[in-house]
């Protein structure tokens, strides 16, 4: 009698001990599907686009041969939190466009502007008005924002075969316009104090910065030619401005030299990648110019800082004219002194086996070379604070070697945060509806004269250096662009004659600072246009195949983001990029 009873659906016994031949291969049990939270098994219904159906095969006794199906999604989305389970996706390609919870470039701009309103918040419960439209923070902070966008408008610029327009230049017409046009200006307040302190701090960051890349090395290999080009036509355009000056724009001899040191600086922020984009074409490197001028670089603008201090500590003393020339030298005197004690302090302290010794240095160098250009003008001496901090920060780099250069690094990341303040507050000090018409045309006959001057001497200066007569006319033309100096000088002036309540001072002042804008906005785009276009003319190719010229161990001039070059002259020509 046969059995007709339901039997139980089990596995049939193979007549053989192994298991039974199947389509698929039978692959090894995994540990990672015991992990994987899956749906229960043999439920082909709930199978999906999304799933994948992996079916496992266990031998359990030699005769039987145990199946079961697991269903794992193809992209499992594992959180960081509780949650494990993938999230749901109504529609992928909104997911694509904007994925939830949001990840990418969209979660990084709400974090950003989540950790600015925070910030806002914070600083507006403490302050309240100054963060509001009319308040000081808040047009520091429009103000910053605003430069920071002219700069990078202004190095869109590129021409072929041309250096790139220096990104100051878009900072310092920001600062202009937010200042003279009309309803910006009523909410883009800044006061005078809160402006003239950040300007000192940006001076402080740039003297200590020029201190620190000063190359000991070079300064024992310097020929003749680079000293002579470094000095004569610094001092000699501040002379003729002086002169100039004094005779076409009324200027007292001591305001004439404040405003020829001024301009008697040349500008590395302009000269130093226009000749590293020559350099690397190699116009002018078996010759050497490159060198030449970025190592001359520095000083020259340490020259007229110098002279600039000295010169300003004689405007605002009281007493006779040999009174005053004596407290300029005491002033020079107290401020090297005062360095060279700083600078041997912070050599040793902090010691090398301290943690976050770079940090530290760094604060330090920061911290004193701020303290010594304020507490110079408190302490009545304002010429000695520049030269202080120049020297205690050659001295400070000179002790710690090699390590300097993440010193460097720091102090470079401050000075890109106040190169946009320094620059936007020196266009904003220009208000077209306080300038008066023969002011600017005295100034700008004074500055054309004082260039041609310099020119013609800095062309003598090169004789009997061994450059012909096109590679002398260049170095003449190239050493004319200003810039960074006359932004970080050019209103300390005006800063102090407004503190003495002056009337007839602060005019002074204000004809010093005019003429220094005037000198950025006119030698800047046309130096560098001037090297970019005459280089190829008048500068020699290598004769060699090398393209261009291992930069030796140089002073760095102001403002190189590093320093390099090795020994070896065989090795690949390397390129510099300059902060500015």
């Amino acid at each position: 009698m046969e059995d007709t009873q339901p039997k139980p659906a089990t596995p049939e016994p193979s007549p053989a001990p192994s298991p039974a031949p199947s389509r698929a291969p039978t692959p090894a049990p995994s540990p990672l599907l015991d992990r994987i939270v899956v749906p229960a098994a043999n439920h082909v219904e709930h199978l999906n686009v999304n799933q994948i159906q992996v079916v496992v095969r266990r031998c359990s006794t030699p005769n039987v041969t145990e199946e079961t199906t697991y269903f794992i999604p193809r992209n499992p989305v594992v959180d960081a939190g509780t949650n494990t389970d993938p999230p749901v996706v109504c529609c992928p390609l909104l997911r694509r466009v904007c994925p939830c919870p949001p990840r990418g470039l969209l979660a990084s701009l709400v974090t950003k502007v989540l950790l600015a309103g925070v910030l806002f918040g914070v600083v507006w419960s403490i302050t309240e008005d100054q963060c509001l439209p009319g308040g000081n923070l808040f047009g520091i902070t429009v103000l910053f924002i605003c430069a920071l966008i002219g700069g990078k408008l202004v190095a869109f610029i590129r021409l072929p075969k041309l250096p790139p327009f220096p990104p100051l230049l878009g900072m310092l017409l920001m600062g202009f316009l937010l200042r003279n046009i009309p309803v910006v200006t009523d909410g883009v307040y800044i006061d005078f104090r809160w402006s003239a302190s950040l300007r000192n701090i940006a001076l402080a960051v740039i003297l200590a910065r020029a201190g620190l890349g000063l190359d000991p090395s070079a300064l024992r290999k310097l020929k003749s030619v680079c000293i002579r080009v470094a000095c004569g036509p610094c001092i000699i355009e501040a002379c003729t401005v002086a002169v100039v000056s004094h005779f076409l724009m009324g200027l007292p001899w001591v305001w004439g030299f404040i405003l020829g040191f001024v301009l008697g600086a040349v500008s590395p922020a302009v000269v130093v990648p226009s000749m590293l984009l020559l350099q690397k074409d190699g116009y002018g490197v078996e010759q050497g110019i490159p060198t030449l001028l970025m190592a001359a670089g520095s000083f020259d603008d340490i020259l007229a800082i110098t002279g600039f201090t000295t010169c300003l500590g004689m405007a605002f003393a009281t007493g006779s004219t040999w009174y005053n020339l004596l407290r300029g030298v005491l002033e020079v005197a107290g401020g090297l002194v005062a360095g060279i004690l700083l600078g041997f302090l912070i050599q040793y302290f902090p010691s090398a086996d301290q943690k976050h010794i770079v940090m530290k240095r760094s604060f330090l160098v920061l911290g004193l070379s701020v303290f010594a250009v304020f507490g110079s003008g408190v302490a009545g001496f304002p010429g000695s604070g520049g030269l202080c901090t120049l020297v205690l920060a050659f001295l400070a780099g000179l002790g710690w070697g090699t390590e300097k250069e993440r010193v460097e690094e720091v102090v470079g990341w401050a000075w890109d945060v106040f190169q946009p303040l320094l620059f936007g507050l020196i266009g904003a000090e220009i208000r077209i509806s306080q300038l008066e018409g023969h002011t600017v045309g005295l100034g700008i006959a004074s500055l054309l004269i004082a260039l041609l001057v310099r020119i013609l001497f800095t062309f003598v200066c090169v004789f009997c250096a061994g450059f012909n007569m096109k590679e002398k006319v260049f170095i003449a033309l190239a050493w004319m662009p200003k810039a960074t100096v006359q932004a970080a000088i050019g209103s300390t002036a005006l800063d102090m004659a407004r503190t003495k309540n002056d009337t007839q001072l602060q005019k002074y002042g204000m004809d010093v600072l005019t003429v220094a804008v005037l000198s950025i906005l006119l030698t800047a785009p046309v130096g560098a246009l001037i090297i970019g276009l005459s280089g190829p003319l008048l500068l020699q190719k290598p004769k060699n195949s090398a393209c261009g010229e291992r930069v030796k161990p140089n002073l760095s001039a102001f403002f190189l983001g590093t320093a390099a070059g090795g020994e070896d002259d065989n090795e690949t020509p390397v390129t510099y990029e300059s902060t500015l």
